[in-house]
């Protein structure tokens, strides 16, 4: 399955006065679904960071349906869009968990850099990775 879904609760530090989550916070949670598609794979930042693979966001966009609020428990469902040899896409709901309300879509793109921040071909710097991300999107073709 090339897809990960997590539950995370809304903070109040996340929230503006009247409790409404201010917007940039989507982002960060757009984070955390990537970080547990990774580690749902066996690997983590980290691992990649080990093998000087860095993957910074090039390009991101959140569409905003509905308000999440303080204490709204979060299913934050993070699915690999594409993998190119220099870069792959994410895209993301967020729905209010218990009422299944849609609250906002997004997508970022991640370029693979080495600690430089130079370009680097996924499939020639490890393979391992390289097989492993592309067996996620071809489950998702098997279905």
């Amino acid at each position: 399955m090339n897809y990960n879904e997590i539950i995370q609760r809304v903070r109040y530090k996340d929230t503006d006065q009247m409790g409404v989550v201010y917007y940039a916070n989507y982002f960060i949670w757009f984070e955390v679904g990537r970080s547990e598609f990774f580690r749902a794979m066996g690997m983590d930042y980290k691992y990649l960071e080990q093998n000087e693979i860095f993957l910074p966001v090039i390009e991101a966009y959140c569409q905003y349906k509905s308000p999440a609020r303080y204490d709204d428990l979060l299913k934050i469902t993070t699915k690999l869009n594409f993998l190119q040899e220099v870069k792959l896409g994410f895209q993301y709901e967020i729905t209010h968990a218990e009422k299944a309300t849609l609250l906002a879509t997004g997508q970022t793109t991640h370029a693979f850099v080495n600690k430089d921040g130079k370009p680097v071909a996924l499939r020639k710097r490890n393979p391992f990775f390289w097989k492993l991300i592309k067996d996620k999107i071809q489950e998702e073709k098997d279905v």
